[in-house]
C-alpha cells in the first residue's frame, strides 16, 4: 500500500517531532549552538508541531481510503 505524499510528510514530520519531544535531544542541541535560554520555550513550538503533524497525517490517510474506494467503485 503506497501511502500519498501527505500521509508521508505526517508520518515522518510527526516521528521527528516525537523524538524531539520526549527526548533531551532538542535541548542538547540547542546548548551545542549556544541557544540553552530558548530550551524553556519549546514545548510551545514543539507540542503544536506535533498536532500539525498528526493532523496532516489523519488528512493524508482519510484521503487514500477515499482514494481508493474510488477506484475499486464504492461511492
Amino acid at each position: 500500500m503506497k501511502l500519498s505524499g501527505l500521509a508521508g510528510l505526517g508520518i515522518i514530520g510527526t516521528i521527528i517531532t516525537c523524538v524531539a519531544c520526549f527526548t533531551p535531544l532538542a535541548v542538547v542541541l540547542l546548548g551545542v549552538i549556544g541557544l540553552a535560554g530558548w530550551a524553556g520555550y519549546l514545548d510551545y513550538i514543539l507540542f503544536p508541531l506535533l498536532v500539525v503533524f498528526a493532523g496532516l497525517l489523519v488528512i493524508g490517510l482519510v484521503r487514500h481510503r477515499s482514494d481508493a474506494g474510488k477506484l475499486k467503485g464504492e461511492s
